[in-house]
C-alpha cells in the first residue's frame, strides 16, 4: 500500500443487510416521523455490525458519543464496538429507521422476537464471527449459525402470522426488469425454502485487512506500511465473492436483487484528510504502538476528538468513519457499489 494513508472501513467477513421486500412503512416511534424505505432489515456479520448479540464490550468508553451520553456524564452502554453508532446503525438510518434492529438474543430474552422481525427486523451479527465455524469458536455465533437462526425465526413467523404474510414480507415474484442477481452465504443451500433470504440483499467485500491497527502492529514492515500479504488475501476473497454473485448463484435465485459495497475500493480511493480526519493511523482508544497493542478497556488511553480519528480501537472504525462508509454505500459514487446503490436496492420493485 502507498505511504499516503487512506480512509477505510473495517468490514465484517460478510456484511449482510437483508432488506425485506414489502413496501415502506412509517416509523411512529421516532420523534420525527420518517418514511421507511423498507419495513424491516436483517443484519448478519461480526463486531462491525453487532448490536449486542454477543456479550457487550466491557469498556466504559464505548458509547461515549451517543446522544444523551454528555448529559448523563458517562457513556451509554450499547454492546457496540464503537464510540457511538456502527455501520449497521447508519445503514438503518439511511433506510428510515432510528438505528439497527435489536439483537436476536436480546429479542428472545424479552419475548419480542416475532413482533420485531415483522415490524423492524433482527440483528444476528455477532462479534468475532467468521465464515468458518472454527473462527473464535465458542465466543460467538458463527455465520452459519446466524443463517440457521434466521431460518428458525422465519418458521416462528409463519406459525404466528401464516406463510402468506411472511412470503409477502420477504419475497416477491421475479420480473423482467428486475436485476436477476443474488447472494447467500455459500454454505447455505440456495434452494432451501427455510433459509431462502428476502428478495433484496446488500453485502460488503473485505476492506484491506492488512491496514488495520492490530495486524499492522503484529507484522509491521520496515517502512511502517500495511501488511500487503493480508491485503492480497482480502482482494482475492473480494474477487471470488463478486464472481459468485455475478454468475454462480443468480440462476438459483432469480427473484433477488443485490447491491455489493466495495469496502476495498472505498478504503483505497478516499483520502481521509479530505473528509476531515487528522489521524488515519492510530486507534483512538487503546494503548501502545498505534494505540493497537492494548484493547479499548477501562483505563485505556482515549483521544480527545473522536470525530477526527478514523479508527476507534485497533480493529473497528470510529462512529464518523462508519457514517461516511454507510453513506457512500447508500447513495455515493458508483465506484463504491455494484450493480446498484443501497438506495436503489431499497427502491427496486
Amino acid at each position: 500500500m502507498k505511504r499516503r494513508q487512506t480512509l477505510g472501513l473495517i468490514s465484517s467477513l460478510i456484511l449482510a443487510l437483508m432488506i425485506s421486500a414489502a413496501g415502506g412503512a412509517v416509523d411512529q416511534q421516532s420523534k420525527m416521523v420518517r418514511r421507511r424505505q423498507v419495513p424491516a432489515m436483517y443484519v448478519f456479520g461480526d463486531s462491525t455490525l453487532d448490536g449486542r448479540t454477543s456479550p457487550g464490550p466491557t469498556s466504559p468508553n464505548h458509547g461515549i458519543d451517543l446522544p444523551g451520553a454528555a448529559a448523563a456524564g458517562k457513556p451509554i452502554p450499547t454492546g457496540r464496538f464503537s464510540n457511538g453508532y456502527n455501520v449497521a446503525d447508519f445503514v438503518a438510518k439511511n433506510l428510515g429507521f432510528d438505528k439497527s434492529p435489536l439483537a436476536y438474543l436480546v429479542l428472545k430474552a424479552r419475548d419480542y422476537l416475532i413482533p420485531s422481525t415483522i415490524t423492524r427486523g433482527v440483528s444476528y451479527a455477532s462479534a468475532g464471527a467468521g465464515i468458518l465455524d472454527t473462527t473464535n469458536a465458542g465466543d460467538n455465533i458463527p455465520l452459519s449459525q446466524q443463517v440457521r437462526l434466521f431460518a428458525s425465526t422465519k418458521a416462528e413467523m409463519e406459525a404466528k402470522v401464516g406463510p402468506a404474510a411472511v412470503s409477502h414480507l420477504l419475497s416477491r415474484p421475479p420480473s423482467r426488469r428486475r436485476r436477476r442477481r443474488a447472494t447467500w452465504p455459500p454454505s447455505t443451500p440456495a434452494s432451501s425454502p427455510t433459509t431462502r433470504p428476502p428478495s433484496r440483499w446488500a453485502s460488503s467485500t473485505w476492506a484491506p485487512w492488512g491496514a488495520c491497527r492490530g495486524p499492522r502492529v503484529r507484522v509491521l514492515n520496515a517502512t511502517g506500511g500495511c501488511a500487503e500479504a493480508l491485503n492480497q488475501l482480502a482482494a482475492g476473497f473480494d474477487a471470488a465473492l463478486r464472481s459468485l454473485l455475478a454468475g454462480g448463484l443468480a440462476p438459483a435465485l432469480p427473484e433477488l436483487s443485490y447491491s455489493i459495497a466495495d469496502s476495498y475500493a472505498f478504503t483505497t480511493r478516499t483520502d481521509p484528510r479530505a473528509v476531515g480526519f487528522v489521524d488515519a493511523v492510530s486507534a483512538c482508544c487503546g494503548g501502545g504502538r498505534l494505540g493497537a497493542q492494548a484493547d479499548c478497556l477501562p483505563g485505556a488511553a482515549l483521544c480527545a476528538d473522536r470525530d477526527r480519528y478514523l479508527f476507534w480501537d485497533r480493529v473497528h472504525p470510529s462512529q464518523r468513519a462508519a457514517m461516511l462508509s454507510a453513506q457512500a454505500y447508500y447513495d455515493g459514487s458508483p465506484q463504491f457499489t455494484a450493480p446498484i446503490t443501497f438506495k436503489q436496492l431499497a427502491a427496486d420493485k
